[in-house]
């Protein structure tokens, strides 16, 4: 008998229908782990000055903008404005709930390959997609470094000798990824099957002038308009720090926990930017409650639409 009622009740809710469940349930859990947090952090707001803090939440809102933009630019098709700037919107939500991005890349797939993409190309995009956020983040972090470089004591972010071991590390790091492939003929051979499609879709991409400059613009726009943000909410709080510095402890912070695998890096993005702070020059505890704002403004709010959004997208089946 309870084996019958499962599978009827299995016939009366289709697959689609529990899952557009799962992520309001999934962002109730969250905020019930992390309420402790987000006292603290309404409690910082309710204490910010306004327009400010509305200012950053416009740069927040053009993030999705940006990431938008990147992702028409990853492929060659063109992709519906509105869905996928949904889509954006949606994947931010999905981002926080699983570890490493893989909430944001499923979602991004899933829209491509409905929106006609082939999945080895909707792949290769995605791929491409990561590449240039990388690129855009790091060179925009290099740039600003060299232009304030006095913006941060790399002595108060690492220990003392750390930074020689941590360079050889990621310098060493291909070659053990070759060494575990090596012995892998099938692996191989869907890497190099891989390469050759995501190469080819680069240069497709590569010889649209359009998808180029939104590529590459998109992927400088967005960690600029997340640095923008946290200097809106520091002008906010009075932090002592100015808008450049910031920046550059927001770049340096969020490239530094980028391989930590936590969804939507809740716990080592906030816990990187304090340490980026103090070393720009803020006070500890003033520095906390900006970090606490930022990622309340940027997280938090966002969250339980950007699930709502996923639910309906998932039910509407634009993924």
């Amino acid at each position: 008998m309870p084996g019958a009622l499962s599978r009827r009740l299995c016939r009366r809710l289709p697959v689609r229908q529990v899952l557009c469940l799962v992520p309001p349930l999934l962002v109730a859990v969250v905020a019930v782990r992390h309420r402790s947090v987000l006292a603290q952090g309404f409690g910082h707001l309710a204490e910010a000055r306004w327009p400010w803090l509305l200012a950053a939440a416009g740069v927040t809102c053009l993030t999705w903008v940006a990431a938008a933009c990147t992702r028409q630019g990853a492929v060659v098709e063109r992709l519906p404005r509105r869905r996928l700037l949904a889509a954006q919107f949606a994947a931010g939500a999905a981002n926080h709930l699983l570890p490493t991005g893989l909430g944001a890349s499923a979602v991004n797939l899933r829209f491509m390959t409905v929106c006609g993409v082939p999945l080895a190309r909707s792949s290769a995009a995605l791929a491409l997609y990561l590449l240039a956020g990388s690129v855009g983040r790091v060179a925009l972090l290099g740039a600003l470094l060299l232009a304030f470089p006095g913006a941060l004591r790399l002595g108060a972010l690492l220990p003392e000798g750390f930074l020689g071991p941590l360079l050889l590390a990621g310098a060493a790091a291909p070659a053990v990824a070759a060494g575990v492939l090596a012995p892998a003929p099938r692996v191989r051979a869907a890497v190099a099957s891989f390469l050759r499609t995501a190469l080819g879709e680069a240069r497709s991409v590569h010889a649209r002038p359009a998808r180029a400059l939104a590529l590459w613009g998109g992927a400088l726009a967005f960690p600029a308009l997340q640095a923008a943000g946290l200097a809106l909410v520091g002008r906010a709080l009075e932090l002592p720090v100015p808008a450049a510095h910031l920046a550059v402890a927001y770049l340096a912070a969020t490239v530094a926990v980028a391989p930590v695998p936590a969804p939507g890096g809740i716990g080592s993005v906030e816990a990187a930017l304090v340490v980026a702070l103090v070393a720009a020059g803020g006070p500890v505890a003033l520095s906390t409650a900006v970090v606490l704002a930022y990622r309340i403004i940027t997280v938090w709010l966002p969250l339980p639409p950007g699930a709502l959004t996923l639910a309906a997208l998932v039910r509407l089946k634009v993924i």
